[in-house]
């Protein structure tokens, strides 16, 4: 009698292991299947934002245009991780490079990457994809101590190293960038001052406003739609 309880427990385990590891496996598989489905999405959002030129225009010569792309890079970090913020990042990056520089359908990056492509291609590719990982990133350090301060962070963050980036890399060709000026027939400005307030600092100030009133709003809604789709 002493021998029959360890096989009564083995052959139980033997008989439960195998209906809770499948079950475990296709509930992570139906996971994976979500999250692609949102990268997909947010892939398109930035796809469409970016080819169809969505963004705000500023009535001051020189500025460069606000753009709303920021915002589904944001909620894919701070949905999906800082790969899929990545990924996004330079999906935008690419974009812009593409069409801009390559294509010129953009005077300032038409006009970059004429005089420095290589230059013009890390700073396109750079700035969104680095701001779309840290966002992410940040987003997941913070969340677990508090995650409304996550998602201000995270959307905050995003603009903040994309515009930064952005700057690092124009201040690298200043004589570009005044060629640049005197091409476009502005005067009156040091090159430093236009890349910090006219290409940098009104439109880091408009996007940054941008994503820290939308994307916290954006990534609640997106959280409760996702609850309601894998329930």
């Amino acid at each position: 009698m002493k021998n029959e309880k360890p096989q009564d427990t083995r052959a139980v385990q033997e008989q439960t292991a195998p209906t809770v590891q499948p079950a475990n496996r296709r509930a992570s598989a139906h996971q994976q299947v979500i999250k692609l489905v949102q990268l997909a999405l947010l892939t398109a959002v930035v796809l469409v934002l970016q080819f169809t030129g969505v963004g705000i225009k500023l009535p001051i010569p020189g500025t460069t245009n606000i753009s709303l792309v920021l915002i589904p890079i944001a909620l894919g970090a701070m949905l999906l991780g800082p790969a899929a913020g990545a990924f996004l990042g330079f999906v935008f990056g690419a974009v812009v490079y593409v069409t801009g520089g390559v294509m010129h359908m953009d005077f300032f990056t038409g006009f970059l990457f004429d005089n420095h492509p290589v230059i013009t291609a890390g700073i396109c590719l750079i700035k969104s994809t680095l701001a779309g990982f840290l966002g992410g990133w940040v987003y997941r350090v913070v969340r677990g101590k508090n995650t409304l301060l996550a998602v201000f962070l995270a959307a905050g963050i995003v603009p903040l190293v994309n515009t930064g980036v952005f700057v690092i890399g124009c201040l690298c060709i200043l004589d570009t960038i005044e060629a640049l000026m005197a091409a476009a027939g502005i005067a009156g400005q040091t090159a430093v001052y236009f890349i910090f307030i006219g290409c940098a600092g009104l439109n880091f100030v408009c996007e940054f406003a941008v994503n820290m009133i939308l994307s916290p709003a954006l990534e609640r809604i997106l959280r409760i739609v996702g609850r309601k789709i894998r329930k």
